[in-house]
């Protein structure tokens, strides 16, 4: 049985579950999700929790179990909390810009970066060189922020590129003068 899978979850004050067919809706005070779900397991919602039931006791069954109460989970977090991913860009003369629903990056190539923000997510720029991905789907959120690192990613020398708040990167000496 899995451990994950048969915790129930808790629904706070101010948000609703749903559950029609294969359809989970969540709807919160920021706004609404819904996801299909597998057909190897079944969600219950008693009285202030959800409960997530697996059908069988195959493989895809186990494996699914767990996975999908930890998204209803994600989602009910969402709707009621939110998600934040913080982002550095770190390099002299690096910055970024919000310009409507396109972000600017200007990150050492020759032409500054254009990034179009996608629906359900909110970038904020501080002091031009810290972002924050916020929205209410934890993929979406999590997808994005990966989507703006791989844009210029942290080399090792010096360390300039676009990374993770409190991400470490692993510093490399460079080529010394032979003797």
């Amino acid at each position: 049985m899995s451990r994950i899978g048969k915790k129930p979850i808790e629904i706070p004050a101010g948000v609703s579950v749903k559950v029609e067919q294969a359809v989970i809706t969540v709807t919160g005070p920021k706004g609404s999700l819904s996801r299909t779900l597998p057909g190897n397991v079944e969600v219950a919602v008693e009285g202030g929790s959800v409960q997530v039931v697996r059908m069988n006791d195959e493989k895809s069954g186990r494996s699914e179990h767990g996975l999908t109460r930890t998204l209803v989970a994600n989602m009910i977090a969402g709707v009621s909390k939110g998600f934040e991913k913080g982002l550095e860009i770190v390099g002299v003369g690096y910055r970024g810009e919000i310009d409507g629903r396109t972000l600017k990056l200007l990150i050492g190539f020759s032409t500054p970066v254009l990034f179009a923000i996608p629906d359900g997510v909110s970038i904020k720029v501080e002091k031009q060189t810290g972002l924050t991905v916020s929205g209410i789907n934890k993929e979406l959120v999590g997808m994005v922020a990966a989507e703006i690192r791989d844009l210029k990613k942290p080399e090792p020398y010096k360390g300039k590129g676009i990374r993770y708040v409190n991400e470490r990167v692993r510093r490399k000496v460079g080529k010394s003068a032979g003797a």
